[in-house]
């Protein structure tokens, strides 16, 4: 079981929760203005430097452009580039444009907003053309996909990971009380949480003990 973690904005936190056993170190790679916890990507590129080499820096990007998105893979060099925006942002040609420029080494994630059953269509074609998906619930006030700190119908997310050939991270309002149940309903290949691993009431302090209960949880439910 794959445990994912965001958004970090310091270096000693992102390395601390590598030793305490989170896979996947999530952090927002793009200076924009669009969400909490941006990072230059000087400081992406500090981060990814520093994990240790069992951590895999994943960089989630609000841009929309390729090119843009593209010089932020060469700067930074993630293990995994995250494409946050609202799915039609960044549609199917342009991720079929990413996979085929992007650096060696590189894999593409794409955030499947969970609504209905319609979102099963969008995660097999969007499938098609990345690594792994992302299934998380959408805000209605922050820009993108996620961050709303609330879950969906993981009966939905089920149906995605049964249907789809990629490897499928889980998200959307996971902690350390519901990540067990959310592994049981859905058996995705990986779980992440944001939201519920932050310090009371803030959007990006990280709860360093939240982290080590969430991950403690997860394992208990490896498959």
């Amino acid at each position: 079981m794959i445990v994912q973690v965001y958004a970090f904005t310091s270096v000693e936190q992102a390395c601390q929760a590598a030793e305490m056993g989170v896979d996947h170190i999530g952090f927002v790679a793009g200076d924009y203005g669009l969400v909490p916890g941006e990072l230059s990507f000087v400081q992406a590129r500090a981060m990814v430097e520093a994990l240790p080499a069992h951590a895999t820096a994943v960089a989630l990007t609000m841009a929309t452009d390729v090119d843009e998105i593209l010089r932020m893979a060469r700067f930074v060099r993630p293990g995994i580039i995250h494409i946050s925006t609202d799915m039609q942002d960044v549609d199917l040609p342009k991720m079929k444009e990413l996979r085929a420029s992007l650096p060696q080494g590189i894999c593409l994630m794409k955030a499947i907003s969970v609504t209905d059953q319609t979102t099963l269509q969008a995660a097999e074609l969007y499938a098609a053309e990345s690594d792994f998906l992302l299934l998380d619930t959408k805000s209605v006030s922050i820009a993108g996909i996620g961050v709303s700190g609330k879950t969906h119908d993981w009966s939905i997310s089920r149906q995605i990971v049964e249907r789809v050939r990629i490897p499928v991270i889980l998200a959307g309002g996971l902690s350390p009380e519901n990540v067990a149940e959310s592994i049981d309903s859905v058996h995705p290949y990986g779980v992440d949480s944001n939201t519920h691993t932050n310090m009371p009431g803030e959007l990006v302090a990280k709860d360093m003990n939240r982290i080590r209960l969430f991950v403690e949880a997860a394992r208990k439910h490896e498959k």
